[in-house]
């Protein structure tokens, strides 16, 4: 059975959503931060494929902390994926689109070069590395903006601020937004697929803070004329963000991967969704 490391976060609830019969792993039972017993405890599970979803996200935290996102979205993930290869089993980790700088004009492709901006953008990328090094068989899926019904997320906290008054929200950043549960069954069916190497996997279609705020307050029901967009340089925050960070992909269509719903769409189904 596959091994979902990270099961009770966003992501991880996702893909044990899809693949219900998981083993289902959380820092309770799979520390990624202890090293020193990693190795062992994934071994002992005898899974036939890992997931990782387990990832310091923190992304400001992450500013204060660098040795410890590096040490779970690199150090760690470089543990796992060595134990893949010498366990001859795939291995699927996640990245993000913050491994780029967000200077370019048009989407990033798999091949784009990374410049992450802050720390960890930094330990995601070295995560991607490792991976990849350890375990040249890896599938490493990169994307951005994560919501969901399930957690607490840009979605949710802005709709429940909006329900009780004015919130001022960033316009210049412009990104892909992904239903969690779309991503996770992309990701499943690559994995499953044999798909190697990085891979983009997003909703379609692209937007701002702003407009996905304004979004989902209108399908939330709530008035979106409490939400009024602000620059960057009106909401400070520990990490640098990349302006631009939208992802495309050039590998999608020559591996015969449907191209996931639009965003929209996407996010209409989450907030839809009684969980």
């Amino acid at each position: 059975m596959i091994l979902v490391t990270g099961a009770t976060g966003q992501l991880g609830t996702a893909v044990c959503t899809v693949r219900p019969e998981a083993i289902a792993t959380d820092r309770t039972t799979l520390d990624l931060a202890d090293h020193a017993v990693l190795a062992q405890a994934v071994r002992s599970l005898r899974p036939s494929a890992i997931v990782n979803c387990a990832a310091f996200t923190a992304v400001d935290a992450a500013e204060a902390e660098p040795a410890q996102a590096e040490a779970i979205n690199a150090v760690a993930v470089g543990i796992i994926a060595a134990e893949a290869r010498r366990l001859g089993i795939p291995f699927l980790t996640f990245s993000t689109d913050y491994v780029f700088d967000g200077t370019a004009a048009v989407p990033y492709v798999e091949s784009s070069p990374p410049h992450p901006i802050n720390a960890y953008g930094h330990s995601k990328l070295n995560g991607e590395r490792v991976a990849l090094a350890e375990c040249p068989g890896s599938l490493v899926v990169r994307s951005s903006w994560l919501f969901s019904a399930t957690h607490p997320n840009f979605v949710t906290t802005i709709v429940s601020r909006a329900r009780l008054g004015p919130v001022r929200v960033v316009g210049d950043q412009t990104g892909s937004p992904t239903y969690a549960l779309d991503l996770a069954g992309a990701a499943l069916e690559a994995l499953e697929r044999g798909v190697t190497g990085i891979l983009h996997l997003t909703n379609g279609g692209s937007t701002s803070w702003f407009e996905l705020a304004r979004t989902a307050c209108r399908l939330a029901g709530v008035d979106e004329g409490r939400v009024t967009p602000i620059t960057t340089a009106e909401y400070p925050t520990a990490a640098q963000r990349p302006r631009y960070s939208v992802l495309g992909s050039e590998r999608r269509t020559e591996l015969g991967l449907e191209e996931l719903r639009h965003w929209t769409e996407a996010l209409s189904a989450a907030i839809a969704d009684p969980a």
